[in-house]
């Protein structure tokens, strides 16, 4: 049976049907539909991509499950930073107007046996650290975009690789109709990258999470300064990383920021990407480097 409850201006589904008549209620309308998929712990990186969604008066849908395919059995899903009534309470707030918050069986009811597997962007970084990962990912993608069937989806660039492989599978599953749009990284106003394991960390380990911005701005530096050499720059980087005593670097990596492969020479476009355990937190960050 479905329950759906409704605090003005947002109404939040579980089932699939329900789902469905909302959003041909919207369409019945004449407005576009933008799509945000989150597994919730919202923050402003989480609302800049709901405003995005909601540009030339699309209405905004948001789903809200934390999918448990993209997580190891080593990896926080049982601790995985849950509230439902704040993060709807906060989508309200950026103008969403509906979010689908499912059970895990309606999404992966009895018997539920298909997968999307993505090649090419996921051989490295997050795909070799995690290898089950992107499978669970661009899984659940496939099915929300084939649920909702948006005219936009709107990612975050700070889930780079995440990006880059949900733009193959679109690509290749013929998803492509649906406008894919990328909103830039949001920073705390020391340089943080907005996370919801942000969380996680102590005063002390979110003072060290910093070097993470720290080992990017260090190697646009060292290029700035001429460097060309991908693998010194890569090392710039992880040296900046190994500095900080609660940091626990994991890659410090220049690719091609659609192809996701590893640059041999130093050309735009080029995006390094960096990972580093900080206390019971893996936290991941990437930029653009400028080639002058």
């Amino acid at each position: 049976m479905d329950t759906t409850t409704t605090t003005p201006p947002i109404t939040v589904v579980r089932t699939r049907e329900a789902l469905r008549d909302a959003v041909s209620a919207i369409r019945a309308d004449g407005r576009g539909v933008g799509f945000v998929p989150t597994m919730g712990a919202f923050h402003d990186g989480h609302l800049s991509l709901m405003r995005i969604a909601g540009q030339d008066d699309h209405a905004v849908v948001v789903s809200l499950f934390v999918n448990p395919t993209q997580f190891a059995p080593t990896e926080d899903l049982s601790k995985y930073p849950r509230d439902e009534a704040r993060d709807v309470a906060m989508a309200a707030s950026a103008g969403a107007e509906l979010v689908f918050a499912p059970t895990v069986d309606q999404i992966y009811p009895d018997g539920f046996g298909t997968t999307v597997s993505v090649d090419g962007p996921t051989r490295i970084l997050e795909g070799a650290t995690r290898p089950t990962h992107f499978n669970g990912v661009a899984t659940v993608v496939a099915k929300l975009l084939n649920m909702v069937r948006p005219d936009r989806a709107v990612f975050g660039q700070k889930d780079a690789q995440q990006v880059a492989v949900v733009k193959r599978m679109m690509r290749d599953l013929d998803l492509d109709d649906i406008e894919l749009i990328i909103g830039p990284i949001v920073r705390e106003s020391d340089g943080l990258a907005m996370s919801s394991r942000n969380v996680y960390l102590s005063d002390a380990e979110r003072q060290a999470a910093l070097v993470l911005r720290r080992s990017l701005d260090a190697a646009q530096a060292a290029v700035d300064g001429g460097q060309r050499d991908p693998r010194a720059v890569e090392a710039v980087a992880l040296a900046t990383l190994a500095a900080e005593p609660l940091a626990t670097p994991d890659y410090a990596t220049l690719v091609h920021p659609d192809a996701f492969v590893v640059l041999d020479r130093l050309t735009e476009p080029a995006l390094l990407c960096v990972a580093a355990t900080v206390g019971p937190a893996r936290l991941i960050d990437n930029t653009h480097i400028t080639v002058n």
